[in-house]
């Protein structure tokens, strides 16, 4: 069945924060935005402080802020006022030892308390926090913790012992390290954090932050050459806060639950900061993926908003709707992806699954924020990225040499997504690499280097990161799309495409795809979905081959590594795979 769009519910814009995007869109402005947060005296701000220190102050203290459900189930619950203590005991905790503002403070853990404690205290003190991926080896942890000039860092025991202890001493400005999940014998110089903040006030003033103080330092998930420390400052609270309203559409009384690795900068935008500065309930699961659990806690927990990645998306779909319909659901009002583009086959496995789409939106390491969206206000374009949030001018422009940038105004024609720059969750510097910074900024947009069209009701489509796109016959084709079109096959949960070096045509197609089960690779499926993508796309865009995999690489943020795909193809040099999510090849 092909939908072109899925119109919106006719009680979509009931009750919803953007009930209509155009009207809004024309009043909107960043003041406005800035207004719905408290400050600090004399035009401070403060993330940690307009996260979870004002709904204490406001007497909303005892509201549900943090619900944690460990591996066994066992549930652990924070309130407001008991989080807004834990994060002050953090805070004194790094205060006591010197521990400043400006200083560097490094997390290496998965979905725990401490995790949250931590990135909150270490901005109410003033301090930079920077999340680290937990399945990273020593190497990748060294050089981010290096570029960032880490003072102090947050991990377990067996994370240090195996990950850190053998190089510390080669980090001269490392001088804390504090622990969870610790032995009776603490391994030398290192701090038993529950210990620390155990003997540490549960109160604390918030270190005076202004909103162009540096306060998260995000490394990208690159996969080729030394990784970029993007800067992010307090005013991007304005951005993480006024996103969860209109993307979102988080309300007080929500139950919200971001699956994103808090390695990465959803987890830290959207799995913590987003949700609790607009009073929210947040669900956090320390799990890993299974689809039975996962539906178990939608149901379980009543859960309304949904944030997740087309990988989960594409897993669920493989696991089956039925097991979704075993399960009470209907507590659901919006489920969001992000990671990558969403295939319009998962789109519309909403529909079905669920009763509702996934809406996709689209935003960057670098953007800080979410910047494009399918609002629940308006129809879905299964497909597409969405419409620019209110505020943010997005354009498809092409980059000549040099500083000339030209606008492409012509619906549906394919050039670099760009962005005009001043919004508040921007990122204000690349560590330390301020050529490689300016290199973004050309013409008066900031280039994201994604290819995309515009059409003509303004929807964004996503064709392709710029290198990833084949130069065929004359032909630019996107790799989205072919990907997309062999998911609309029965048997294919996940496809992945690149060019193949080719005399005559310069690049041909290859596609790899993993099936779904009770599907087997032969030579017979193999033609039939060579059939299927020439029926869907032409001769010219369908790919020439298929392989067959059990799974495709893909960095833990959920992006298809279609660079290491075609390394392994053309047997080249793999380059930095320390972002790659595990897989069976």
């Amino acid at each position: 069945m092909e939908w072109d769009r899925i119109r919106k519910r006719p009680d979509a814009g009931a009750g919803a924060n953007l009930a209509d995007y155009d009207a809004y869109a024309k009043t909107f402005s960043w003041e406005q935005a800035r207004a719905l947060l408290d400050g600090l005296p004399g035009g401070g701000l403060n993330i940690a402080s307009e996260a979870v220190e004002r709904h204490v102050k406001a007497g909303r203290g005892d509201k549900l802020a943090l619900r944690w459900i460990g591996r066994d189930d066992r549930i652990r619950d924070f309130t407001y006022a008991t989080l807004d203590a834990a994060v002050n005991r953090f805070a004194n905790a790094l205060a006591q030892r010197g521990i400043a503002k400006g200083d560097r403070i490094f997390s290496l853990l998965g979905r725990v308390p401490e995790l949250y404690f931590a990135a909150l205290g270490t901005l109410k003190n003033g301090s930079v926090f920077s999340p680290l991926f937990s399945a990273f080896g020593p190497e990748p942890i060294k050089a981010r913790m290096s570029i960032g000039d880490a003072r102090a860092l947050i991990t377990t025991e067996a994370f240090y012992r195996r990950k850190i202890e053998p190089w510390r001493k080669e980090l001269a400005g490392l001088k804390y390290v504090f622990l969870i999940e610790c032995s009776a014998s603490l391994p030398p110089d290192t701090i038993d954090l529950a210990a620390a903040m155990a003997q540490a006030s549960d109160s604390f003033e918030t270190v005076r932050t202004v909103p162009e103080d540096m306060a998260l330092l995000h490394f990208t998930s690159g996969t080729t050459g030394k990784p970029k420390g993007a800067v992010h400052v307090h005013e991007a609270v304005v951005a993480h806060n006024i996103t969860g309203k209109l993307v979102l559409d988080l309300h007080a009384d929500d139950i919200f639950w971001c699956t994103a690795d808090p390695g990465w900068i959803t987890g830290t935008s959207y799995g913590i900061i987003s949700p609790l500065a607009n009073g929210a309930t947040m669900i956090v699961d320390q799990a890993e993926f299974d689809a039975e659990r996962w539906y178990r806690i939608l149901h379980d927990q009543k859960v309304t908003i949904w944030y997740t990645a087309p990988t989960a998306i594409r897993m669920l779909m493989k696991a089956g709707a039925d097991v979704a319909k075993r399960f009470d659901l209907s507590n659901l009002r919006l489920m969001a992806s992000v990671g990558e583009p969403l295939n319009p086959e998962a789109v519309i496995w909403g529909v079905e699954a669920f009763g509702k789409p996934f809406h996709d939106n689209w935003w960057q390491t670098e953007t800080g924020g979410i910047m494009i969206s399918n609002f629940l206000a308006m129809d879905v374009k299964p497909g597409s990225m969405g419409r620019p949030l209110p505020g943010i001018t997005a354009g498809i422009v092409e980059h000549r040499e040099g500083s000339e940038v030209r606008e492409m105004t012509k619906p549906m024609v394919m050039g670099e997504l760009a962005l005009r720059p001043g919004w508040p969750s921007m990122m204000r510097a690349y560590l330390n690499e301020e050529a490689r910074y300016k290199k973004s900024f050309v013409g008066g947009w900031y280039l994201t280097g994604d290819l995309a069209m515009r059409d003509s009701d303004g929807y964004y489509w996503f064709v392709g990161r710029a290198d990833d796109v084949i130069k065929s016959s004359g032909h630019l084709i996107g790799p989205f799309e072919v990907e997309s079109a062999l998911m609309e096959h029965k048997a294919v949960a996940e496809a992945g495409v690149i060019g193949i070096p080719e005399p005559t045509a310069g690049e041909v197609v290859k596609a790899y795809v993993a099936l779904k089960d009770g599907f087997e690779p032969s030579e017979a499926l193999r033609k039939e979905l060579l059939g299927h993508a020439r029926q869907r796309l032409g001769p010219a865009v369908a790919p020439k081959d298929i392989a067959f995999r059990q799974n495709l690489p893909k960095t833990r943020s959920g992006k298809i590594m279609r660079r290491l795909l075609k390394a392994r193809e053309l047997g080249l040099p793999e380059g930095d795979i320390s972002t790659l999510e595990s897989e069976e090849r």
